[in-house]
């Protein structure tokens, strides 16, 4: 009885992700986490999901509520430059997307570790 009041709560509390599915993570550069605030996005065909509560923490983790299920492209915002999307895949249970940031000729991207 409790675990049911418990979920029913959560429901009303947070119903962004009540319905859809959670992408989450961290970023790393090199061997550290990147600092807190930075903007990691998801965009589909037609629209952005900005994160749920804030931009990384302290420890580099995201965590994005994602209403829609299938094929998504996840950007960073690092340093003022966006990285080239990397397909991620949103599914009615959350999906775990570890990255590290690499930098060639100036510019990032993303490999998932």
């Amino acid at each position: 009885m409790k675990t049911n009041l418990m979920i029913i709560l959560l429901m009303v509390l947070f119903p962004s992700c009540a319905f859809s599915g959670e992408i989450y993570g961290c970023i790393k550069k090199g061997k550290k986490f990147i600092d807190k605030g930075v903007r990691v996005e998801i965009t589909s065909e037609d629209k952005t999901y900005p994160p749920t509560e804030t931009d990384t923490d302290d420890y580099g983790t995201y965590s994005l509520c994602v209403p829609e299920k299938g094929r998504l492209i996840l950007k960073v915002n690092y340093e003022g430059q966006l990285t080239p999307g990397f397909v991620v895949y949103s599914y009615e249970n959350s999906v775990q997307y570890n990255f590290s940031l690499e930098e060639k000729d100036g510019q990032y991207s993303l490999k998932r570790e």
